[in-house]
């Protein structure tokens, strides 16, 4: 069998000796150059001929690291590697994914497009914005699920009194599976934006006076969904609010809006880098999970035993 080879794009290398450490064995040497103009130049600096390479990177803004991860898929092909599987914790351009107006985009297609047309053969990625791009590849995809993460966290602190939420309509499935999960209600917070990152207003749908509500989401961006979710959760009755998302894109205001909520706690994961610090916010890593995502895509096995 070809032996593992485990290398980090620059965006996600705190990540990725989390990953490589987890998993038993030391990234990988590649370097990372840049000519003075700011192009992009990674090169091995070991031998991947016959390996199976696992390359690591979220493919957040700026568009340099993703212009990086394909650089390294095609450097790694040319290199022949026997397989490259790219592991992106966070896929960038998910948010993008059909035509909601005329003219536009559809950015996730186009970065599957790319990732394919760069070389990879297989993609492994996590909550993905909307589950139907897995259908945009041709090559296979495991989606991995946050749950296996925040279910053992979550577990010590249910109890009759919480309930749980959805910051909008579309997270809906979402927050439902985590409710049948636990047995537990749920509500929904139905909002109207004028533009991207601007809501125009929201309403509670269902009762959470005197409750423990925990709200779930895949991404946070701005924060302005979730802290006007938690305030108006917070005008119902609601005792606590916190909230469980995957991905802290976490731009713009979003780090004075959430210390400025009355959100009591963002449980995340390190699928981005934070950057700031604030007491709210804790981060749950998904290192381990990879890790062994990794080692069973290596070996041929299922991977059905990582879900919850």
């Amino acid at each position: 069998m070809s032996s593992v080879k485990i290398f980090s794009g620059s965006a996600s290398s705190y990540l990725s000796e989390k990953i490589a450490a987890s998993y038993g064995k030391p990234l990988g040497n590649i370097t990372l150059d840049k000519f003075s103009d700011g192009e992009i130049s990674p090169y091995f600096t070991e031998s991947i001929r016959g390996s199976h390479v696992f390359l690591i990177q979220s493919t957040f803004p700026p568009a340099d690291n993703i212009m990086e991860l394909l650089l390294m898929i095609d450097g790694a092909k040319r290199a022949s590697a026997e397989n490259v599987t790219v592991v992106v914790p966070y896929f960038g351009y998910a948010r993008q994914d059909r035509k909601d107006k005329p003219r536009v985009a559809i950015g996730a297609k186009m970065i599957a497009n790319i990732l394919e047309a760069a070389g990879a053969d297989r993609i492994v990625t996590c909550d993905l914005h909307a589950g139907q791009i897995q259908g945009f590849f041709n090559i296979p995809v495991d989606h991995m699920d946050a749950s296996a993460i925040f279910v053992p966290y979550l577990k010590e602190s249910i109890n009759e009194n919480t309930i749980f939420a959805s910051p909008d309509v579309g997270g809906t499935a979402r927050a439902r599976r985590y409710a049948k999960h636990f047995q537990v209600d749920m509500v929904v917070c139905d909002k109207h934006r004028k533009k991207a990152n601007e809501i125009a207003s929201m309403q509670v749908i269902g009762d959470v006076d005197g409750k423990d509500v925990i709200l779930f989401d895949d991404l946070i961006d701005t924060a302005g969904t979730l802290c006007k979710a938690a305030d108006i959760l917070k005008e119902k009755g609601a005792k606590t609010v916190r909230a469980v998302i995957t991905h802290p894109v976490l731009s713009g205001n979003a780090y004075e809006n959430l210390a400025n909520s009355t959100l009591d706690e963002l449980i995340t994961t390190d699928t981005l880098p934070l950057k700031q610090k604030l007491d709210k916010i804790k981060v749950l890593t998904v290192a381990d999970m990879f890790a062994k995502a990794i080692r069973k895509i290596h070996d041929h096995e299922s991977i059905s035993s990582l879900f919850i």
